[in-house]
């Protein structure tokens, strides 16, 4: 009998340690915190340094060409995400000869590309509305203007300048700045 009892202890300690050494059954899932923050970003834009070559016409001529894109990036993440783009120019000189800013006219033309919502409106968005360029910032004439929608948006246009050279214009070349702002 005693052969049987240890037989049976024996069995018995190993079941035991088979039940201990079972791996731990792991949860289905775990859930992990994460937090973050979204911060102001800025208003901005971005036009071509130039220098863009309009080509040449003589006195009482008029010349046209696109500036290449003009660019506005909003990432200051409001509830309103409103802004406008505005232009203005210099006089257009050659050492002492003028060619006055309001000879330029600007056309913005249609969006070549947006991101976010809301409406993003043309300052002219045909050739028939261009209009003549002022000489300050506080003049200056619509460029692009963007209302309503949340959070940031991207605008990109590419604005053609008509330069009527007025019939008495002295042969020269010419150079003046176009300024782009947006508030």
């Amino acid at each position: 009998m005693r052969k049987r009892f240890a037989v049976l202890t024996s069995a018995g300690v190993g079941a035991l340690m088979v039940i201990l050494a079972a791996p731990a059954v792991a949860a289905p899932s775990a859930d992990t915190i994460v937090t973050f923050s979204v911060e102001a970003g800025s208003l901005d834009i971005v036009a071509p340094a130039g220098p863009i070559d309009l080509g040449s016409a003589p006195p009482g001529g008029t010349l046209t060409g696109q500036i290449g894109p003009v660019s506005v990036s909003d990432t200051r993440g409001g509830a309103d995400s409103a802004w406008t783009a505005t232009v203005f120019a210099t006089d257009f000189t050659d050492a002492a000869l003028t060619i006055p800013f309001a000879s330029v006219e600007y056309w913005s033309g249609p969006t070549t590309a947006t991101t976010g919502g809301g409406v993003f409106i043309p300052g002219q968005p045909t050739v028939g509305e261009a209009i003549p360029l002022t000489g300050t910032t506080l003049t200056a004439v619509p460029a692009f203007a963007h209302t309503g929608g949340t959070g940031g948006s991207t605008a990109t246009w590419n604005p053609t300048l008509i330069v009527n050279i007025p019939i008495t214009a002295q042969i020269g070349d010419y150079t003046g700045t176009v300024t782009h702002q947006v508030a």
